[in-house]
């Protein structure tokens, strides 16, 4: 079971949390994982994710149906947001739940390393010093290569 959503609406990662938990049949660990907008400059105002319909959709289906067959996942969630976002709201979500934990944590940060170095969203940070695209970094693009 493989849910994607690209959404601007806010979510509430408990009520998805329960309602992805509910429909799980035979697993025996859920992991999520919640993500937020930070300032580290301390200049940010909002951040602005863009993306494009469709493509994103199934770029994001794609890699969650991958951890589902590579760790025998009984089901993903991935919530990813776009829009203007202020800080501290939340960015995204992911859940996955399996037999046993470290198949469930695996496919979990499997999961949030791609979304956060391969995924097509495109930040910009706005803020009092103008607006700044969100370059990647070296450091994200290494934690998908132990993959």
């Amino acid at each position: 079971m493989v849910d994607v959503r690209v959404q601007e609406a806010a979510f509430q990662a408990g009520a998805e949390l329960e309602a992805f938990s509910a429909r799980l049949q035979n697993a025996g660990a859920v992991v999520t994982f919640s993500g937020l907008v930070r300032d580290d400059s301390g200049q940010m105002t909002e951040m602005l994710i863009e993306h494009y319909p469709g493509m994103t959709e199934a770029a994001l289906t794609k890699i969650a149906e991958e951890a589902e067959d590579r760790w025998s996942l009984a089901g993903v969630v991935v919530i990813h947001r776009h829009g203007a976002l202020r800080v501290g709201e939340q960015i995204m979500m992911v859940a996955t739940a399996a037999r046993h934990r470290g198949h469930a944590f695996e496919a979990a940060e499997f999961l949030m390393d791609y979304l956060k170095s391969r995924a097509p969203f495109w930040k910009k940070e706005r803020g009092a010093a103008g607006d700044a695209w969100v370059a990647a970094k070296d450091a994200d693009e290494a934690a998908l290569d132990r993959w």
